[in-house]
């Protein structure tokens, strides 16, 4: 396993492509180390006695010793582990440990190579374990990049007026093909090593072009970066752990990109396009299993400290307030488990979590997570929104009016009371507060996206059989599962 310090070579060896502000710039920008320290905790603490079970496996291919973020997931415990980790490692930088995608793509990748090679004679899994052993031995981190831009929402892929639209194979050669397009939305694209490229949707016949999966450096030639980074305002007098993480986001445009075959996990195979992008859904979604409860706790905790500082800590309404805070999280965690434990196991041998408990799970997770900002911000009061910049607390001239005016509970000192509205302020009342409450809407896919998957899997027909024979009309079914499966 590789250490943090590898990793930021890595990086530093790196091909310049990355815009932002109008202009070129490297990996060694102020505005990535934040995301840089994110990852950087999934290679500092695998040697940790407090995370080094969860966060370390053994290679189903060599049998050595690996960071779970490169692991292909052979059990319902590896599903557990992968989710109980999300949440320690969320929970330790504040945010999304940003990690997950990567694998959660080429778990999907491990199992739709082999429905492929199965279905089709193809050797894209053979590909496919070749490319594992290089991610497992260096231990990469990959970026999922799915989201293609779309265009025209009505219309599909073949039908738009730029074919470029939906990322596609413009050219096929002896030793690989040639990409174009763009994908949305890519966060960690201008730190990770590796671009894991899926489709975004299910393809028709008609759209072989469009069909393709493959793996390629983030720096390779004609590959383009127009990044925006999600970060809190630096501190300058009271640092905290909150600020030392973030993350970014990337427009990543493919200007003719050549992939050799070796990496080309999918070149027009329309008929599977469907089954991994969804797949890959199902596994990025049951990572949201776990980080999103971690937020949960987060934001129940911000909300239990300043109402204890507000001196309101035990009123009831704020306790009933918490309440809903805590069964939300647990809820989703406990679908995540579910998941996990009604998981199933692929051609491949890789495991994939069931698809309605990971879909409920995400569901719950995205439809309440205003909830959870406006509880914190109705037991905070106004103040997340108007607080003073820091330098104004330790202006001379200004410092002891702040520290007089912004006490509460008497044995609470002024710093502590500042320190957790600052950190409301980061939560709930800047820029990264902003982008994540869209993230937690739309990432791994929107709430009618998560319907979709659940009543696509979901035995209707058994449900009405059941209450046929609750009715007494014909057709109904008892037996010791009431017609279930």
């Amino acid at each position: 396993m590789k250490t943090s310090n590898d990793y930021r070579k890595r990086l530093a060896a790196m091909r310049p492509n990355i815009y932002m502000g109008g202009k070129p710039v490297g990996r060694d920008h102020p505005a990535f180390q934040p995301g840089i320290n994110t990852l950087a905790l999934t290679f500092d603490l695998v040697d940790s006695p407090e995370y080094s079970e969860v966060l370390t496996a053994k290679s189903h291919l060599t049998g050595e010793k690996i960071n779970r973020f490169t692991h292909i997931h052979q059990s319902a415990d590896d599903l557990l582990k992968k989710q109980e980790l999300t949440r320690c490692l969320c929970l330790k930088s504040g945010r999304c440990i940003q990690r997950c995608m990567g694998i959660d793509a080429m778990n999907a990748l491990s199992v739709v190579t082999r429905e492929m090679d199965d279905a089709l004679g193809t050797e894209y899994h053979r590909r496919f374990l070749d490319y594992l052993r290089f991610f497992q031995e260096s231990d990469l981190v990959g970026n999922a990049a799915q989201t293609d831009v779309k265009g025209d929402r009505s219309l599909r892929p073949h039908q738009q007026a730029d074919p470029d639209l939906y990322l596609r194979v413009v050219e096929k050669r002896p030793e690989g093909i040639v990409v174009r397009g763009a994908k949305a939305h890519n966060s960690i694209a201008a730190y990770a090593d590796e671009l894991l490229v899926i489709p975004t949707r299910a393809l028709t016949p008609e759209e072989e072009e469009w069909a393709v999966a493959f793996a390629i450096p983030a720096d390779a030639p004609g590959i383009k970066l127009i990044s925006v980074p999600h970060t809190h305002r630096q501190r300058k007098v009271i640092k905290a752990p909150v600020e030392e993480y973030g993350t970014m986001h990337a427009f990543t445009v493919f200007d003719d990109v050549f992939v050799p075959w070796e990496r080309v996990f999918m070149c027009g195979e329309a008929k599977f396009a469907g089954r991994l992008a969804a797949l890959f859904a199902t596994y990025h979604r049951h990572s949201y299993t776990g980080c999103k409860p971690a937020m949960s706790d987060i934001f129940t905790g911000a909300t239990a400290l300043v109402a204890e500082y507000n001196g309101i800590g035990k009123a009831s309404h704020v306790r009933d307030k918490l309440a809903d805070l805590v069964a939300v999280g647990e809820l989703v965690y406990a679908a995540g488990i579910a998941a996990g434990v009604k998981g199933s196991r692929s051609s491949s041998g890789t495991y994939i979590p069931d698809v309605i408990y990971t879909n409920v799970g995400r569901y719950h997770a995205e439809v309440n997570i205003y909830h959870e900002y406006e509880t914190l911000a109705d037991i905070a009061g106004g103040l997340a929104a108007t607080l003073p910049m820091e330098e104004d607390f330790y202006n001379p001239e200004t410092r002891p009016y702040l520290e007089k005016y912004i006490m509460r509970k008497a044995d609470v000192p002024a710093e502590y009371q500042h320190r957790c509205y600052r950190l409301i302020e980061n939560l709930i009342c800047s820029s990264t507060g902003a982008a994540a409450q869209i993230s937690g809407i739309h990432g791994g896919g929107s709430p009618v996206m998560e319907k979709i998957a659940i009543m696509g899997r979901y035995d209707l027909e058994a449900r009405k059989r059941v209450a046929k024979y609750l009715a007494g009309i014909p057709g109904g079914e008892d037996g010791e599962n009431g017609g279930l499966s």
